[in-house]
Parts: C-alpha cells; sequence; structure tokens
C-alpha cells in the first residue's frame, strides 16, 4: 500500500523554528478502515496517539477539508492535511514567576520581547526559568483553568534561539493557536532580524538558498546543504544596513523558519555572526591581528556576549479581528551598544 506522505521527516523539531509543520496525505485504493489516529501514528514518523489525539481534538487534522474526531474511520480516496508538531513528547511546563517583558497583549495573544541568554522552552538540561515557565505562571492567574490539555505548549507556536533577543508570539486560546500555527506554515508571518555579521557583504541585497539540517557529524551544530540532499529548505533574504569595514550590519526576511537558520545561511556564505561561538563568529574572522585591532574586538565581545541577532519585527494578520499587525522593537543595549563601537571605529580609522 502506497500513500503521498510530505514533510515525513523524524528530525522535524530539529530543522524548524516553527513548531507547527503540515503533513499531507492522500489515502490509497487498498486502505481498510482505520480510526484515523492509529493510522496516523503508523505513518508518521517520532508522532503519538497522545499528540495525535490533541491535534485532532483542536481541529488541526483536516480530511477533505473538515475537522474530524479520533474516532473517524480513514477511507480509500481521503486527503489528509495535519497541522501539527509531532516530535517526541517534551518535558511538562512547570508554572514558574518569571519577570516577562510584554511588547502587546490582548485576548487572544501576547507578544514578549525574549531577552539573550533565556530558553524558550523546558527540555534536555533547561527544566525550569524558561521563557515557557513564565507564561505559564502568567496565564493561569488570567485564568487557572489553562493547562497544556486544553492551550498546548501554552500557545507557543515559534521559537528563537537562546541567546537570540526579540519578539516573539504566543496564542492565548485554542482557536488564535491553530489561526497562528497556520501562518507559519503558510509563511505569510512577516519576520525581520537584524544581525552585525562578520566581513564586508560585497552585495546590498540578495538571496540565500539552501538546505539547513543538523551537521551529519556534529549533532548540536547545523548545517547548509545547498545540494538540497540532507535537512530542509531554508530561504533567507538580506539586505545590508550599514558597513563598518570589518564587519557589517545586515536585515535579514525569513521566507522559511529552520533552526539557526540566519546562523547557517550567514557563515554558508562567508560571512558568520559577530561573536556566534556555535558557527565560528567569536573570533578574528576578517582584519588583521595586530594588538590594537584584536583588544578592540575582544572589548566588543565583551560588550555583546553572544551572537549579535536580534528579532526585531513581527507582522501577522490578527485571528479574531483579522486586521494586519505589526510590531517593531529597539535594538537591546549590548548590540546598540556593540554596533556603536564599530561605527566609531570606522569613522576613526577610515576603513569603510
Amino acid at each position: 500500500m502506497q500513500e503521498e506522505l510530505e514533510n515525513n521527516n523524524p528530525e522535524i523539531q530539529d530543522v524548524s523554528d516553527e513548531l507547527y509543520e503540515r503533513f499531507s496525505i492522500v489515502i490509497d485504493k487498498g486502505q481498510e478502515p482505520l480510526r484515523i489516529d492509529k493510522f496516523l501514528a503508523n505513518r508518521i514518523e517520532g508522532a503519538t496517539r497522545n499528540k495525535l489525539q490533541q491535534a485532532i481534538n483542536h481541529d488541526m487534522v483536516l480530511v477533505n477539508g473538515k475537522a474530524v474526531r479520533p474516532n473517524y474511520k480513514v477511507k480509500p480516496g481521503d486527503s489528509i492535511i495535519i497541522y501539527s508538531d509531532m516530535s517526541p513528547e517534551e518535558t511538562d511546563v512547570v508554572p514558574e514567576k518569571i519577570d516577562l517583558n510584554i511588547a502587546y497583549e490582548d485576548n487572544d495573544l501576547l507578544l514578549i520581547n525574549k531577552p539573550a541568554g533565556m530558553v524558550v522552552h523546558p527540555g534536555s538540561g533547561n527544566y525550569s526559568g524558561t521563557l515557557l515557565n513564565g507564561v505559564a505562571y502568567y496565564l493561569q492567574q488570567q485564568n487557572p483553568s489553562i493547562s497544556e490539555e486544553v492551550l498546548p505548549r501554552f500557545g507557543l507556536v515559534h521559537r528563537i534561539d537562546k541567546n537570540t533577543s526579540g519578539l516573539l508570539i504566543l496564542a492565548k486560546t485554542d482557536k488564535a493557536m491553530r489561526h497562528l500555527a497556520k501562518q507559519f506554515f503558510d509563511h505569510t508571518i512577516n519576520r525581520k532580524y537584524v544581525a552585525l555579521v562578520w566581513g564586508d557583504v560585497e552585495k546590498d541585497e540578495g538571496t540565500i538558498i539552501a538546505h539547513v539540517g543538523r551537521h551529519l557529524r556534529f549533532r548540536k551544530l547545523f548545517e547548509a546543504y545547498p545540494e538540497g540532499d540532507h535537512g530542509k529548505e531554508a530561504i533567507t533574504h538580506y539586505r545590508v544596513l550599514e558597513r563598518f569595514g570589518y564587519v557589517t550590519l545586515v536585515e535579514c526576511i525569513l521566507e522559511t523558519g529552520r533552526t539557526h537558520q540566519i546562523r547557517v545561511h550567514m557563515k554558508h556564505i562567508g560571512h558568520p555572526l559577530f561573536n556566534d561561538d556555535f558557527y565560528g563568529g567569536d573570533k578574528i574572522v576578517k582584519g588583521t591581528v595586530y594588538s590594537k585591532y584584536k583588544q578592540f574586538v575582544e572589548n566588543c565581545f565583551q560588550v555583546c556576549r553572544r551572537q549579535a541577532l536580534h528579532a526585531k519585527t513581527l507582522g501577522f494578520v490578527h485571528p479574531s479581528t483579522g486586521e494586519n499587525m505589526f510590531f517593531d522593537t529597539a535594538l537591546p543595549e549590548d548590540m546598540a551598544e556593540v554596533i556603536e563601537k564599530w561605527r566609531k571605529y570606522t569613522e576613526a580609522t577610515g576603513n569603510r
């Protein structure tokens, strides 16, 4: 028996910051009637009956364009679309009182300006102190009945790296979560990042197209695969904002949302992010290594102690009103300071 199955990848969680992927299945003529949750558990690697039932109960599974219940029995010719996270079960979120920098809030959603250094959700080695621990506490103060069963992951539909700062959106209702998750999958979310990268980027603007997936040897790292032989499709558009000779300030627009996408793509074209210790940006990449310049760069590393990347803007369609929403944040203090240091350095040395 054959089915058409898109995105059947056992490493979905590994290669996407967008937590909800879309699976598409067309049932073959030889399929006997079978409960949809059992059928999908057999077909999607990494899926569990529990996760599938949650997805079905939250109307994230559509059969022939309509939501179904877990006891629905699939039949030949059915077209199934699943919007869900089929990664392995994660650590339960324990509510904790944590200060959150809330940029916007209404009855449907919560927009948070995440500081660098904060992990987004609990996982191996980070069971507490995450942004989601704080969100769980915050939402339960408003409505004690909210749980992960009612609102999976307390409405988290995407994430950004621990040492990346910037805007993150969470849903406060089941309806809003479904609506936002589908916008992320359809790539209609407007996201712009600002990054300081090594080197003088040759073109004023450009597009990087290369699959992003886990490094074949070092599993904590990700790699660009321009031939598309590993990983998943990834597209980044960039535009130069300001040049400082040895480093360049760029704006990046994500068309897809793979883990470490900007960091991997910029390294791929020879411009790793400034002070990115995963991808080689935490040493002098451009410029002659002489004492004064070396000291200047090391001072910059001390000012911005993480990859210089900030999720600056976020635009989306409001899940209830249909209004186009757009939010913009100022650069955090560490990035603003290190950019100003480079600006003054290039003015003093004439190195542009």
